[in-house]
Parts: C-alpha cells; structure tokens; sequence
C-alpha cells in the first residue's frame, strides 16, 4: 500500500486540525472492527467517499490508486472468506479494508506531514517521564511517511528498467525479480541516512539542563 502525499486545495477538511482528523480516523476504525456489519462497512466507505472527494474535493485517480494498492488482499480476503465462511463476511471484510485504506488515504493528503507529526509529539510528551524522547518519535514518523511513496518510486523505477531490457512488467515474475534491487537499493539508503543522522548528532542524549537554566 502506498500513501497518498499531501495535496493542496482549500477545503474544510484541509483545514480542519491534523489532531481532529487523527482522532476521526481512530474512531473510524474502532467503529469498523466494533460493528463488523455490512451495512457499518458500507456506511463507514461512503462517508469517507463522501468527505474525501465531495468535501477535500480529492483526485479521483489518487483514491483509486490505493484501491489498486490492495487489489489482491481484496481478492484474497473474499476469497478465502467464500471457502472457510461465507461470500458475505469476505465482502464485508475486504470493504471494511478498503474503507480503512481510503480514510489513511484523505487523512495523508488533506494533512502536512509536519503537522501530523507535530501532533505525535504532543500525545507522546508524557513518556518523556520514562526517558523517551517524542521528538525521535516524530522523526520516525516523518521518515516513514516519506519513506513509503519513496519504495513505490524506486519499485516502479526498477521494473521499467527491466521492462526496457526485455523483462516482464507485470504478473509474479516481475515483482520476485524487483525484490532483490529493491532491497539493495532501500539498505544502501538507510545506511546513507543513518550516517547523516549519526554525523547531526541524532542519537546524543538531550543536554543536561543547570539549576541556574532552569531558574
């Protein structure tokens, strides 16, 4: 699955606080999986609908891209749902992640990831009393959320460069030949950043405040 990136359009939801939106989300999945009922599932997806192409005023292709993301789960969940329950609970289960996907999908790119993140600090600023420190868990979620469109660039990269040497685009060929360089290529980079980080001091205790700072 890929993450939508943040659009800019003028729109309540864009404006709306990155902490309302995060809640909403939350709740949003806590109703899905509480109410695990086709007509939740189908309420819960057409809301979403709604709020991310009616109300955000999003691309259509860029929701349809993150359907596209989890065309095979879908396929799979019903699938296997139709043999060990019913075709029903499959449908109701594959609606109920794609509804999820989508709500990621509005959140992400209706919310600067600076924001986003700006939010995780505050609702982490009370472990700073067990010794941790919410700004590395913000960083963390900056990357990840910079890292993930960053794996689909190079994955897409890296099968147009076989394509264009006579190999397979699609179908399983494709995606086991693509594992490899992939792997390769996201180690090499993690190293790079990890010495970045390493030389800005990243990984150094906060400094000490005095008695005469804190007065």
């Amino acid at each position: 699955m890929t993450l939508a990136m943040y659009v800019p359009r003028s729109s309540p939801v864009h404006r709306a606080p990155a902490g309302v939106k995060l809640l909403a989300l939350t709740g949003l999945a806590v109703l899905v999986f509480a109410l695990p009922t086709l007509p939740v599932t189908l309420v819960a997806l057409s809301g979403v609908l709604v709020v991310g192409l009616g109300l955000a005023r999003l691309p259509v292709e860029l929701l349809a891209r993150q359907v596209r993301a989890v065309a095979v789960w879908v396929v799979g969940i019903v699938a296997v749902h139709a043999v060990l329950t019913d075709l029903l609970t499959g449908v109701a289960t594959a609606l109920r992640l794609v509804a999820l996907v989508l709500a990621a999908a509005v959140v992400t790119a209706t919310t600067r990831v600076t924001a986003m993140v700006a939010v995780v600090e505050r609702a982490a600023a009370p472990l700073r009393l067990v010794g941790v420190r919410p700004a590395r868990i913000g960083l963390v979620l900056a990357m990840a959320l910079r890292f993930i469109p960053l794996v689909a660039e190079r994955a897409d990269r890296i099968r147009e460069a076989q394509a264009a040497r006579g190999g397979s685009r699609r179908g399983i060929r494709a995606v086991t030949t693509a594992i490899v360089p992939l792997l390769v290529q996201m180690l090499q980079l993690a190293h790079r950043i990890s010495e970045a980080l390493d030389a800005r001091g990243a990984d150094a205790p906060p400094p000490r405040r005095t008695l005469r700072e804190a007065s």
